[in-house]
């Protein structure tokens, strides 16, 4: 018998938050300290959930590794310093998030992205109290791919991996869920780069925005009735 779903979890940068604008603001001011054109939005959006290391690469693929790591560090001081300036909900989730908490259905985060910046950006945007959970990329020893972020999120929700879905943007957000016994489910609005094929990354189905969850919920075993006590 298929497990209720207890709860939700979802990737921080292109899953719950279009952290994007942000992002390509410190890449671009960093670009300009080192006497380079800033490259535009639209070719840095879709590399953002691949991290910040990803970005300095995009920004500067002559780097050598400490070089790389030496303006990574750089990188990551002026996006600490204009955290929040563009950084909102992607349009339709604030409606999601509001109908799963009303359906007593748990909701966590797990993201790569350290504490230090995750913690800041969720109570800047008010989120931080709907989340029975918040897993950050050095809140264990390991992260995603590793599934070890998604079971512990999961046991910090009262729950067990296979009550849960997982929601991201990224191969490996699919890959961590899957391994963890959890549900999966592609955000389709976020940060995937043309190259990529999210269909073959084994979830369990794409959503396009964050309202066709619904869909996706009622069509699990005991449909609406798959609900937390």
């Amino acid at each position: 018998m298929t497990p209720r779903l207890t709860g939700v979890l979802f990737d921080l940068d292109g899953t719950l938050l279009d952290t994007a604008p942000d992002m390509h603001g410190a890449l671009a001011r960093l670009m300009q300290e080192q006497g380079r054109n800033p490259l535009p939005y639209a070719a840095v959006r879709d590399h953002v959930s691949h991290g910040s290391r990803a970005l300095v690469q995009l920004g500067f693929p002559d780097a050598d590794e400490p070089e790389r790591e030496r303006l990574k560090q750089r990188f990551l001081d002026l996006y600490a310093q204009h955290l929040c300036l563009a950084t909102r909900l992607f349009p339709g989730m604030e409606e999601v998030l509001n109908e799963m908490v009303a359906r007593g259905l748990r909701l966590g985060v797990v993201t790569n992205k350290p504490g230090w910046l995750t913690m800041p950006l969720m109570d800047a945007l008010g989120l931080t109290p709907r989340f029975a959970t918040i897993v950050s990329g050095d809140t264990l020893p390991e992260r995603k791919p590793s599934p070890e972020p998604m079971r512990y999120a999961a046991r910090q929700a009262r729950g067990e991996p296979a009550e849960f879905v997982y929601i991201g943007d990224a191969e490996r957000d699919i890959a961590a869920g899957r391994a963890a016994g959890m549900h999966t489910l592609v955000a389709g609005w976020g940060y995937i780069d043309a190259d990529e094929s999210p269909q073959c990354w084994a979830a369990d189905a794409e959503l396009r925005e964050p309202a066709d969850f619904w869909p996706w919920f009622e069509c699990l075993p005991g449909g609406s009735r798959c609900l937390a006590s």
